[in-house]
């Protein structure tokens, strides 16, 4: 059902209250500047930040463009962190035609400040992050359009999503959160040990992000998870049982590079220590020392993975980072079995070379 009237202003969110203002303030987050008056706005926008991702950048706009409801409902931009290694502007032209904005950065500013532009340069009330890599499936603007016309009171919306290879083949499912959609009442607490959203799966609305502010910059690969707690701790949140959203996961994305080097446990390492603020009744260490257990014994395991296939150096950076996430006992043993299959791994390949 396509739902097309304008938010109401006596409808809006509750106002949030003010637990974490402090927080909101600081260097680390940019003002998300109100739309000025008199300015046209329609319902959506759908803002695409790019960064050498041209190849799927066809599919992202095609998906988008097949439930474009108008330019009066709907603004759609690409907005590209000045690639290196093709050109998004031409597929914009080619695939847009016309109809998607294009915005190219004076210089690479870094990913968390590409989503700070598309958030400055969106009109919309609902606003759309998709990344140049992702998709969403038919329907999804529909069914989220009717969710925010329904609940008057919630800040964002989200639905599960499914997981995609770099050829488009799917490869999983979010696991459901609900056994139906409705507002997620413990959601923060949900987010202080696990990730459970993705960035193409989620709606906010402007003025959510005008009061909270943007991504937080000390973040470099969990500065989604970080906002959506941050969102979660101050306004209801509604969950989409239907996987409308496509996310890919291929090695030249943030998390295929981040997870050579170390930096995506690293950075969930900052992230924890910002999230058990959010969480109420004191039980943010509990909730949030229960993460860095569950990641660093995922890590591990993964670094083991790393190490079979050869690729010791990015294991050692992430059990190394692993540790430093967490040093629970529950950690010893994944830790001793990486020690002694690295070693055998390693002692394979030199009696084989």
């Amino acid at each position: 059902m396509q739902v097309s009237r304008v938010p109401n202003p006596a409808e809006r969110p509750a106002a949030p209250d003010d637990r974490h203002s402090e927080e909101n303030e600081t260097e680390h987050r940019a003002r998300v500047l109100p739309v000025p008056d008199g300015t046209t706005r329609p319902l959506w926008s759908v803002m695409i930040p790019t960064y050498n991702c041209a190849a799927y950048l066809r599919e992202t706009l095609s998906s988008v463009l097949a439930q474009d409801p108008g330019p009066e409902h709907m603004q759609i931009e690409v907005v590209d962190d000045r690639s290196t290694k093709d050109d998004p502007e031409a597929v914009v032209r080619e695939v847009g035609r016309g109809r998607v904005a294009f915005y190219r950065q004076e210089a690479n500013v870094g990913h968390t400040r590409n989503f700070e532009t598309c958030l400055q340069h969106s009109r919309g009330y609902l606003i759309h992050l998709l990344h140049g890599d992702d998709a969403v499936r038919p329907g999804f603007y529909a069914k989220i359009e009717a969710i925010f016309a329904d609940q008057p009171k919630i800040g964002a919306a989200f639905s599960r999503n499914m997981f995609i290879d770099e050829h488009g083949n799917w490869t999983g499912v979010t696991p459901l959160e609900l056994p139906r959609s409705g507002v997620i009442e413990d959601l923060v607490e949900r987010l202080a040990v696990r990730q459970r959203i993705q960035t193409p799966a989620m709606v906010v609305r402007r003025e959510v992000y005008e009061t909270l502010g943007a991504f937080d910059r000390r973040l470099s690969w969990t500065e989604d998870w970080e906002m959506w707690a941050r969102i979660a701790s101050r306004y209801p949140v509604f969950y989409e049982v239907e996987p409308l959203a496509l996310y890919r996961m291929h090695s030249n994305s943030n998390t295929g590079r981040y997870t050579l080097t170390g930096e995506n446990v690293k950075d969930m390492d900052r992230l924890f220590s910002i999230l058990k603020n959010y969480v109420p009744n004191a039980a943010g260490e509990t909730l949030t020392r229960q993460g860095r257990d569950v990641y660093a014994r995922r890590t591990l395991e993964g670094a083991t993975g790393m190490a079979a296939e050869g690729q010791f150096s990015s294991a050692i950076a992430q059990a190394r980072a692993a540790v430093h996430l967490s040093s629970a006992p529950a950690t010893i043993w994944p830790l001793f079995k990486f020690g002694c299959k690295s070693l055998f791994y390693g002692m394979k390949r030199i009696s084989s070379g």
